[in-house]
């Protein structure tokens, strides 16, 4: 109840949630979510009255097809103002694609980025997407292989054209089946830089804000930290997607603008 209570009192008043408070909540969610997903109930109790009554509506006025309770097929979260989408996972995939447009690679080379960006840029693009668990796709122009990322099977300097998007946050926290170990991340951007080719392109992608693991899902970085890993690398353009969801997409962003964010979206092409 403590949980209602609190989930009410925040959309009744608009305000802003302690982080503390809420990944205290987030943990529970996270916990009883096996079980049942409490969020999306909590939240979805109006629908159903919403769904109950156009299905009455909808049975008045229906004379040809009664409504059988077998056929009945609820879409309670779909009554919205606006589509929604994940800020995160459509942005980041547009940007790199324009990019992509703008570089003209012979083909590219994506290491467990978003296989929906991999699928749809092979039209144009042929692509070689590699994941620890590879997908069973067939597509024209796409192939789908294993890798692991901490121990990349390329060649040195021998890739002109890499993606690496929203992926190395996760390497060794074990969400994906991959082994524990808190040096993942590090180890599989010594392997991105080393087999990316001289002048070679890289668009690279994590969360940025103040830097933590939220284990065992990711971890966020700061502006200054992802710098310093590809120290030596040319940075051509830095965007964000920021928390605030007025805001979009900010091309050129800056590091103050990283700074400010508790889970923003990085986007850095980087030049070896």
């Amino acid at each position: 109840m403590l949980i209602v209570r609190f989930t009410r009192e925040a959309i009744r008043t608009k305000k802003m949630v302690d982080i503390d408070q809420l990944n205290s909540l987030n943990l529970i969610f996270r916990l009883f979510d096996p079980i049942i997903d409490l969020r999306k109930l909590i939240f979805s109790i109006p629908n159903y009255f919403g769904f109950f009554r156009d299905m009455i509506k909808y049975s008045r006025k229906e004379s040809k097809h009664l409504v059988k309770f077998r056929n009945i097929f609820p879409c309670i979260h779909d009554k919205t103002k606006f589509t929604s989408f994940d800020r995160h996972y459509i942005y980041h995939p547009a940007w790199a694609a324009r990019i992509l447009k703008e570089t003209k690679p012979d083909f590219h080379i994506d290491i467990s980025s978003s296989l929906h960006f991999c699928s749809i840029v092979s039209a144009f693009i042929p692509i070689r997407f590699y994941d620890f668990r590879p997908a069973r796709i067939e597509l024209s122009n796409l192939s789908s292989k294993h890798a692991n990322l901490t121990h990349l099977h390329f060649e040195s300097n021998s890739i002109k054209s890499l993606s690496c998007m929203h992926t190395v946050e996760h390497i060794g926290l074990g969400r994906y089946g991959d082994s524990i170990d808190p040096d993942g991340d590090v180890k599989a951007i010594s392997e991105i830089k080393r087999v990316l080719a001289v002048a070679g392109n890289l668009l690279f992608v994590v969360p940025v804000g103040k830097p933590k693991v939220m284990y065992n899902a990711h971890r966020i970085y700061s502006y200054d930290e992802v710098l310093e890993y590809f120290k030596g690398f040319v940075l051509n353009e830095f965007s964000l997607v920021p928390d605030d969801k007025e805001l979009g997409f900010i091309n050129n962003a800056t590091k103050e603008m990283a700074d400010r964010q508790n889970y923003g979206c990085g986007c850095f092409w980087f030049r070896k």
